[in-house]
């Protein structure tokens, strides 16, 4: 059997930009994509904390040190500008891997830069 955990999540980034004609997708300081493990062409979701949405997309990597957070294409009609989203990452894993696996999570500050990052979430935490 196998299952889909969380492998990666970015959370509490800040929208830098939504860009209705562009083709799709999320582009994603290069960086921040290192940090945690994502890759371009992924699939990912995105939860926007402000308005609920979830949604599904894929990685574009921007440009290195540019801390973007960028909706493209249709998925720019689910955020604004300065919305705070959360995006995770899932791979899928053989049973006998589950119990020893280890997402990265970045938390992020207002300026899109990781202020800590954990191997897993605790459990009853409240993030600001």
């Amino acid at each position: 059997m196998y299952r889909t955990l969380m492998n990666a999540k970015i959370h509490r980034a800040r929208v830098t930009e939504s860009n209705l004609n562009y083709v799709g997708s999320i582009t994603i300081d290069e960086d921040i994509l290192d940090a945690v493990g994502m890759a371009a062409n992924e699939k990912v979701q995105i939860v926007n904390n402000n308005n609920g949405a979830r949604f599904e997309t894929y990685i574009i990597p921007g440009k290195r040190g540019g801390k973007d957070f960028c909706l493209n294409g249709a998925a720019a009609r689910l955020v604004q500008e300065g919305d705070v989203i959360i995006v995770i990452s899932y791979a899928m894993m053989a049973e006998e891997k589950v119990k020893d696996h280890q997402p990265k999570v970045a938390v992020m500050n207002e300026y899109n830069e990781i202020i800590e990052m954990l191997g897993t979430e605790p459990a009853a935490t409240v993030m600001l």
